[in-house]
């Protein structure tokens, strides 16, 4: 079958070791399920697993891809969870948990195979291609605002680095949600785009809000880092699910995190209850993820380009 995949690590130049070509069809396990791949979005992960983040060499060649919308061998229309093993369904007692391209060979071909478990429906409302945007990103996303942060209607949250998937994400669920959404970009084009999407106002990194949040969404690390804590008010919560600007900030700012009583809260994914919930949300109020661009999985390079540039706004959609 047709499949995108690491072939080599390259921490420098993670995109020389991407490969496009045929790979062995996913092997039939007890309990676990093989789906047919109809749509699969680009998330960082990918990237960082070309750099030998989460992915030895002693597991290659590894097809990429984490998110995937298709159809089981049932006909069944499915979303993937692709958290493995978080529950002991379809693994090991013992096996500690994995994203798919970690232990198991993921979405970015014709067919993959995950625990039977692992599969919710999807919704009818929503498209295979938005559907399969949702499982890392957006549910990151989801659960960063209402399960890390705990904000509730009319509580005010930053949103750093709008562009990205998960920023992306949290600036249209916290605004269908009822929040009071700010966010910032570099990008003055996508500064506009997010008062689109439901943001209230929309900054330059590091420049003053109009009053201080309740809650920060941080993805962006050490260029944001500081921005972010000066931006909360006391008691607030900064929630943290990515560095991509890296992870040791210049100024930790603990004395304010201490004195005004700050709660920093690290994020990871989501699990199958909160993409259940997140899938009902998106059908019942025409929430929509925010897609930058659909691509055939045989221009999977063009996708991975565009993520590592950096020149996206919301999510990059592969289609089989």
């Amino acid at each position: 079958m047709f499949a995108a995949y690491a072939a080599r690590i390259d921490r420098d130049q993670p995109l020389s070791g991407l490969e496009l070509g045929e790979r062995p069809e996913p092997e039939v396990r007890p309990g676990w399920s093989t789906v047919r791949v109809k749509a699969a979005s680009l998330n960082h992960h990918d990237l960082w697993s070309l750099r030998g983040v989460g992915l030895g060499e002693e597991s290659l060649p590894m097809i990429l891809g984490c998110d995937a919308a298709g159809i089981d061998e049932d006909g069944n229309e499915v979303v993937l969870h692709s958290v493995i093993g978080q529950s002991g369904h379809g693994v090991g007692p013992n096996e500690p948990r994995s994203i798919l391209t970690e232990r198991y060979q993921g979405t970015f071909a014709e067919k993959v195979t995950v625990p039977r478990w692992n599969l919710l429906p999807k919704p009818k409302e929503l498209s295979f291609e938005e559907a399969a945007c949702l499982p890392t990103a957006w549910l990151t996303a989801y659960r960063m605002l209402f399960t890390n942060a705990g904000v509730r209607p009319g509580d005010s949250v930053l949103v750093q680095g709008a562009g990205g998937g998960v920023a992306t994400a949290a600036i249209v669920l916290g605004a269908a949600a009822g929040l009071r959404i700010f966010a910032t970009s570099r990008d003055e084009a996508k500064r506009k785009r997010a008062v689109e999407l439901g943001a209230e106002a929309v900054f330059e990194p590091g420049e003053r809000l109009p009053h201080r949040v309740d809650a920060v969404m941080e993805t962006v690390g050490a260029a944001t880092w500081s921005h972010s804590v000066k931006s909360l008010k006391p008691g607030g919560t900064l929630v943290i699910s990515g560095a991509t600007s890296g992870p040791n900030p210049k100024t930790a700012e603990l004395n304010r995190i201490f004195f005004l009583e700050l709660k920093v809260v690290g994020s990871t994914m989501g699990s199958k209850d909160e993409l259940e919930d997140l899938l009902s949300f998106c059908a019942a109020h025409g929430v929509r993820p925010v897609i930058d661009s659909v691509l055939p999985l045989d221009r999977a390079r063009e996708g991975f380009e565009k993520m590592a540039g950096g020149d996206l706004f919301g999510k990059v959609v592969l289609t089989v």
